[in-house]
C-alpha cells in the first residue's frame, strides 16, 4: 500500500473542501476533525443550498445516521450534483439494516447516486454485502470480516472500508486487514462518522482507491492508539484525539501503521 506520509503531506497541501451531510449528533465532531485532518469543513443540508456547494467541494460525504425524508432527498440532489462535477461521494450507512427507512434509504441513494467509497461498521457492511451481520441500533454487534467487504467492493464498484476490531479495506481485486486504533475509540460516540469525514479529505485529495481510503483509515486509528496512551477515559480521550490527528508526523504514522494482504479466505 502506499505510505500514509505521502498522502497526508498531500491532504494539507490541498486543504480539501469536504461537503458533509451528516447527522446531529456528531455534526460539531466532524468539522473538527475534518480541519485536524488538514481539510476544510462545510456542513449544508439545504437542498436550495447544499447541492450548488458541493459543486465546489473535492469531496461529498452522506452520513444517514439522524437522516429523514427531507435530508435523503437533499443528499440524493448533492449525490447527482457531485456525479455530474466528478466530485467523489463517500457513503456511510449508519444502521442500515436495523430499520426499513434506513435500508430502503441507503437502497436509494446507491440507485441514484454513483458512490465511490463506502464505509461502514462490521455489521453495517455485513449486512449491505448480503453476508451475516447484525446492528443494535447504529451500533455492529457482528459481521463477516474480509469476505464482506471484498463481497460488497465487487458487487458495487466502490471501495469498501469496513470497521470493528480489525479494520478491512478493499475494491473488490485489493483487500487489506488494518489493525490501528485503541479500545477508547468505541467508548466515545461518532467516531466512526469522524472517521468518514477524514476519509472524505484523503479521496478528496487523491481519489478513490484502497490506497487513500486505505491511509485514512490507519492515520485516524494511529491517533486513537497516540491518544489512547495518555487518556485516562472517554472524556480525555476525544481532545487528545483530535491533537494525535492534527499533529501527527507522517513518518511516525509510516512506523506505526500495521496492515496486511488478505483475501476473504483468510
Amino acid at each position: 500500500m502506499e505510505r500514509i506520509s505521502g498522502i497526508m503531506e498531500s491532504v494539507r497541501k490541498k486543504v480539501p473542501l469536504v461537503h458533509q451531510i451528516t447527522n446531529y449528533v456528531t455534526v460539531n465532531d466532524c468539522a473538527n476533525v475534518t480541519i485536524c485532518a488538514g481539510g476544510s469543513p462545510v456542513m449544508t443540508d439545504e437542498i436550495g443550498d447544499a447541492p450548488v456547494m458541493t459543486g465546489f467541494a473535492s469531496a461529498l460525504v452522506l452520513n444517514i445516521g439522524t437522516a429523514n425524508a427531507r435530508v435523503v432527498d437533499t443528499m440524493i440532489a448533492c449525490g447527482k450534483a457531485a456525479n455530474d462535477a466528478g466530485v467523489i461521494v463517500v457513503l456511510d450507512p449508519v444502521g442500515v439494516g436495523a430499520t426499513s427507512f434506513r435500508s430502503s434509504a441507503v437502497d436509494l441513494i446507491l440507485r441514484k447516486v454513483d458512490v465511490a467509497v463506502i464505509k461502514g461498521n462490521a455489521g453495517e457492511i455485513s449486512i449491505m454485502a448480503g453476508e451475516a451481520g447484525k446492528v443494535r441500533g447504529v451500533d455492529s454487534v457482528g459481521g463477516s470480516g474480509a469476505a464482506a467487504a471484498e463481497a460488497l467492493a465487487k458487487r458495487t464498484g466502490a471501495v469498501v472500508g469496513m470497521t470493528g476490531p480489525v479494520d478491512y479495506v478493499s475494491d473488490g481485486k485489493r483487500t487489506y486487514s488494518l489493525s490501528n486504533g485503541h479500545e477508547l475509540m468505541g467508548r466515545v460516540s461518532g467516531t466512526g462518522c469522524m472517521l468518514s469525514a477524514v476519509v472524505g479529505c484523503y479521496v478528496g485529495t487523491k481519489g478513490a482507491s484502497v490506497d487513500s481510503v486505505g491511509a485514512a483509515i490507519s492515520a485516524f486509528c494511529i491517533a486513537g492508539d497516540l491518544a489512547g496512551e495518555k487518556a485516562r477515559g472517554p472524556g480525555t480521550f476525544k481532545p487528545l484525539l483530535f491533537d494525535a490527528l492534527y499533529n501527527m508526523d507522517g513518518k511516525v504514522a509510516d512506523e506505526r501503521r500495521r496492515y496486511r494482504s488478505c483475501t476473504a479466505s483468510t
